[in-house]
């Protein structure tokens, strides 16, 4: 049981969710109407009600009359409003308090109809996880159970019921409370993540503005000075200003070249750099990433490339694929150099989205490919090819021709994709 996780910001639905069958989108949509705040608990609390079953052994077994089972049907519709209000309750809250109380007290009132209502305090203790630290969720517990002894006690009950409800429920408390420290974790390393990258770049402007203004400041000054200059002699000495000008033209021409490199330096990516971001983004979402990296030496475009290409499909693995493991490896085959990200998510990568063919574009600009082998349900696997020594082709101003079968796609079984 979570009461308190916030949801994420709402986005548009992403092309899995969109692959999904309607009525699984209109049942998401009303558990989270119902349990608002608890959506990375997924399905959770709805099958946690499964252990509601407990409350029917004694009837399977013929232990009920007629008025005990109304009495215990009777406590299920009081006990799914407070369910559904321990979910809806905030961390630590008064209300939440009041949940575990109201569970606990439930457990107390069916006690005495039916042995098996220490399901109840199980609840109980599951909610109470969540009022504070630990030891204050265990004490609230402890002395709930004190309580609940003292009944079966005064009843001469089954005090196997009170151990049960022991045995079970103090796990089930550790548990959910340790579940909701890691929940903050996660929480609290996205935002240190999200940290640093403002702070990269607020510094990478920095440099960037520093790189202009030495690059540009003395020869912009320069070009002011020769200007003016040629100003005052065009009517003098019309063949010195005709140098200054030419000077300019000199000077600017040199300065648009330093700019272009320049551009190109900030534009550049490199692989280790790329593969480190792609761990933090996998990693602060619970997908393990591993990656192997050959000594391979690439010229700035190739390696910029194949970072891009990396780059991109990592963020659909982060978005799409719903893996839990994720391996990348650049080595060499032959004259080429290959690039190869592989998940083991959903996979069904069946058609050519904006991503695939912006990726694929640039390996062609290149003379490179791009192949993905995606059969649903056992993951993807994309290979990225370059040739280590350019062949020169599709690298001009307006780019390269790319037809409709640029990307290689493999699958066995017909059916939609992610981009």
């Amino acid at each position: 049981m979570n009461p308190n996780i916030a949801p994420s910001a709402a986005v548009a639905a992403s092309p899995a969710e969109r692959r999904r069958p309607p009525w699984l989108l209109r049942a998401e949509r009303l558990r989270d109407r119902i349990f608002p705040g608890t959506r990375a608990m997924g399905w959770a609390p709805v099958l946690g009600l499964g252990y509601l079953a407990f409350l029917w052994v004694p009837a399977v077994m013929a232990w009920l009359d007629a008025f005990q089972m109304w009495l215990t049907l009777a406590s299920v519709f009081v006990f799914l409003p407070l369910y559904v209000a321990s979910h809806r309750a905030a961390t630590g809250s008064a209300r939440l308090f009041a949940c575990v109380l109201a569970l606990a007290a439930l457990a107390y009132a069916l006690t005495p109809f039916n042995p098996f209502a220490n399901t109840y305090m199980v609840y109980a203790a599951a909610t109470a996880a969540f009022v504070g630290p630990l030891r204050r969720g265990l004490g609230l517990f402890a002395l709930l159970m004190v309580v609940y002894c003292l009944q079966l006690w005064w009843l001469e009950g089954q005090m196997f019921a009170a151990l049960i409800a022991g045995l079970v429920g103090i796990p089930v408390c550790i548990g959910n409370h340790h579940w909701l420290l890691k929940q903050n974790k996660d929480a609290a390393l996205r935002l240190s993540n999200q940290e640093v990258r403002r702070l990269a770049q607020v510094a990478e402007r920095e440099r960037i503005s520093r790189d202009l203004h030495d690059l540009l400041g003395h020869t912009l000054s320069l070009i002011a000075l020769k200007a003016e200059l040629a100003r005052r002699l065009v009517d003098r000495d019309p063949q010195a200003a005709g140098e200054h000008i030419a000077e300019v033209e000199r000077v600017a021409r040199s300065a648009l070249s330093q700019v272009r490199r320049a551009v190109t330096g900030i534009r550049a990516a490199t692989l280790p750099p790329e593969l480190a971001a792609a761990r933090l983004l996998l990693e602060a979402g619970g997908t393990a990433f591993d990656y192997s990296l050959a000594d391979i030496e690439l010229s700035p475009v190739q390696e910029t490339c194949l970072a891009l290409v990396l780059r991109e499909t990592v963020t659909n693995i982060h978005r799409h694929a719903r893996a839990r493991q994720v391996e990348a490896g650049l080595r060499r085959e032959g004259d080429d150099v290959l690039l190869s990200v592989s998940d083991d998510g959903i996979g069904g990568v069946l058609e050519q989205g904006n991503g695939l063919r912006g990726m694929a574009e640039r390996l062609a600009a290149l003379s490179g490919s791009l192949r993905v082998d995606s059969p649903p349900g056992r993951g993807t696997r994309l290979v990225a090819r370059l040739p280590l020594a350019m062949a020169g082709g599709g690298t001009g101003k307006h780019g390269p021709e790319v037809d409709s079968g640029l990307v290689e796609v493999s699958s066995n079984v017909a059916g939609g994709g992610r981009p």
